[in-house]
């Protein structure tokens, strides 16, 4: 569950909306809102391209680990 939490976080801190996100993964925001609330899990590759955009790693976003790099 640490991944859902991880993501509304990065996104806050950067100061982006869920559309903005959305936009950039190229989906809607009402799929990217499943993922932050956990509805859905998510996908491998929008992991990678979510923690190549807040310049983290896949494993922070997953909780294995406490640092971004």
């Amino acid at each position: 569950m640490t991944q859902y939490r991880r993501i509304r976080e990065l996104r806050e801190d950067h100061d982006k909306t869920q559309k903005e996100i959305a936009a950039m993964l190229g989906m809607k925001q009402p799929q990217y809102f499943r993922y932050e609330q956990g509805y859905r899990d998510i996908p491998t590759d929008m992991l990678i391209a979510l923690a190549d955009y807040y310049g983290v790693s896949v494993d922070y976003i997953l909780g294995r680990t406490d640092r971004t790099t």
